[in-house]
């Protein structure tokens, strides 16, 4: 898995390449936490490149978002969703709690 982090005026993009499981959530975790500490709680999440997702990225999606939502600080917007981790994110119930759009552009020019 690759993560890509760039800084830009409004929001922090996360773009992820690969899989995401349980060996490589931690490291995606750790993004996150880096980007939270330093103060960023605007993110959008770039998904168009991630070709599957174990239970343990879910959490990590979720608690990235709790940690950009306490305090109305911001949000996690998510941005290219592959069809099949959508499926699965509705499934398990996850989509209300997300903004969805169908690329960055999108999710980067709403912030």
């Amino acid at each position: 898995m690759e993560i890509k982090t760039t800084p830009l005026k409004r929001c922090i993009l996360l773009e992820v390449n690969g899989r995401i499981d349980s060996s490589t959530a931690p490291q995606l975790a750790d993004v996150f936490n880096e980007t939270t500490e330093g103060g960023e709680f605007h993110i959008v999440f770039d998904m168009s490149n991630v070709e599957f997702i174990s239970s343990a990225g879910l959490w990590v999606m979720v608690t990235a978002q709790k940690k950009c939502k306490r305090f109305n600080r911001g949000e996690v917007y998510l941005a290219g969703v592959p069809k099949r981790i959508y499926e699965a994110l509705d499934l398990a119930g996850f989509i209300p709690y997300y903004k969805v759009f169908d690329s960055a552009a999108e999710a980067v020019g709403s912030f």
